[in-house]
């Protein structure tokens, strides 16, 4: 584990945004400061017009691992205990916050990481606030505040990048395995579950985009915001994308999650048909047992932290742009111990990773991933969002994104829940729309 931080302790402002204040800087919502100029772009957490974002890095946790989840709470709650809160707004996201990521396996090489940036904008229930950290001594104050999103406004391009933009040149490429090395793997993996104990495993694969110029992370961020307005667009780092998953939202003592498994591509849908997917997803043996098995797992992790859990007793149909979804959101209230209701970073360590990404029975699940995939999934399918000091938080599970690994390269991760009735070239098929987004967002076309 490493960290970095100043030796003064963490002093916090929040204040309320008024819209008057907003349009004298030219900002009508978040995603107008997306184009903010910082060194890595804004932190994001966006969705609906709604959402964080952050700017600069003032502390950093860095950590990997099977311990990585608790020394990051170990960490924030040390950054914590001194510090000096002014917070006059009171809503999740308000007051001390970090933004996350966390790698999906503990034999990782990648680092997990929290961030504590030094400007925080956010927006959600028709409130805007801001919220200015420091680790260096000083005490932020409203004119300090405001100055700071004046330069973040300020630096923010003037135009957003068009969904119509034409494609960009580039190249997609296979990652780890190939199309048919990965189809193999599929293939062991239904012959793992035919041979018992196993019912699901979650199948990942990787493509390497290289573009003809260097990857532009803002102008992605914009693209994902605009196509994925349903979906949470989330930015740590170089980790990127759009997901459409909640691992668990913690606001106050509610906890609340939002399941995805079983996945039909809208590029299927005949022309003029109705009812599609309530026909062909919705009637589908095979999908819906694949989605009770990821309802099942998580249900049966969040119990031990809940009073009382509800989920219902059919999924519905969730259609975003490019695949349609079985999904069924959890709901819970939490229960108390020792007089402390369990952080959103607590319910992610006990949470993780769910059968919608590893599979299950989860133990033997994870091993078979680490044999077939022949990757590294790094950030992709863990954990990323943000959590406050009062214990809220909202983690997405990191789907439909890739890894910008400097300069043209971006890595593009996408898996299928394979399970005894998985046909591999289907499932390859899944994958490739499940891509997408990214390339969309790339201005790449889809599967050549």
């Amino acid at each position: 584990m490493t960290a970095s931080l100043g030796t003064p302790s963490l002093r916090t402002l929040t204040l309320a945004l008024d819209p008057a204040t907003l349009a004298g800087l030219g900002v009508t919502g978040p995603a107008g400061l997306l184009g903010a100029a910082s060194d890595d772009g804004p932190l994001c957490w966006l969705r609906r017009g709604e959402g964080l974002l952050g700017f600069g890095e003032i502390a950093t946790f860095a950590g990997s691992g099977p311990g990585r989840f608790s020394d990051a709470e170990q960490w924030w709650k040390e950054l914590l205990a001194p510090a000096q809160v002014d917070d006059s707004v009171r809503m999740p996201g308000t007051g001390a916050m970090a933004f996350g990521s966390f790698a999906f396996s503990k034999k990782s090489a990648f680092d997990s990481v929290l961030i504590v940036p030094e400007l925080v904008v956010g927006f959600a229930d028709g409130t805007a606030w801001l919220t200015q950290l420091s680790l260096d001594g000083t005490t932020p104050t409203a004119e300090s505040a405001v100055a700071l999103l004046r330069s973040a406004a300020a630096g923010s391009g003037s135009g957003e990048s068009s969904t119509s933009d034409p494609a960009s040149a580039g190249t997609v490429r296979s990652g780890a395995l190939t199309e048919e090395q990965w189809m193999e793997s599929v293939r062991a993996g239904v012959q793992a579950i035919a041979r018992g104990g196993l019912e699901k495993v979650v199948l990942a694969r990787d493509v390497v985009a290289t573009l003809a110029e260097p990857a532009q992370r803002v102008s992605i961020l914009q693209r994902l915001v605009r196509l994925y307005d349903e979906c949470w667009t989330y930015g740590v780092r170089g980790l990127v994308g759009a997901t459409p998953e909640i691992l668990i939202k913690v606001d106050g003592s509610t906890a609340q999650a939002r399941v995805l498994a079983g996945t039909l591509d809208r590029e299927d849908e005949p022309a003029g048909s109705t009812g599609f997917a309530d026909t062909v997803l919705g009637g589908s043996a095979k999908q819906r047992q694949e989605h009770d098995f990821a309802v099942r797992s998580l249900t049966r992790q969040l119990a031990p932290f809940a009073t009382d859990l509800s989920f219902p007793a059919e999924p519905f149909i969730l259609e975003l742009p490019n695949v349609w979804h079985l999904a069924s959101d959890v709901k819970a209230e939490l229960a108390s111990s020792n007089g402390h209701l369990p952080t959103s970073l607590a319910l992610v360590e006990a949470l993780h990773p769910t059968a919608a990404v590893c599979g299950t029975p989860r133990e033997d699940a994870g091993e078979l991933i680490l044999e077939l995939e022949k990757l590294d999934r790094g950030p992709y399918a863990g954990p990323v969002g943000w959590l406050d000091g009062a214990g809220n938080g909202e983690w997405g599970i990191a789907l439909r994104g890739a890894v910008l690994e400097g300069g043209p390269t971006v890595r593009l991760y996408a898996g299928a829940g394979i399970v005894e009735a998985s046909d591999p070239a289907a499932e390859l098929a899944e994958t490739w729309a499940k891509f997408r987004p990214m390339l969309q967002a790339l201005g790449l076309p889809n599967h050549p």
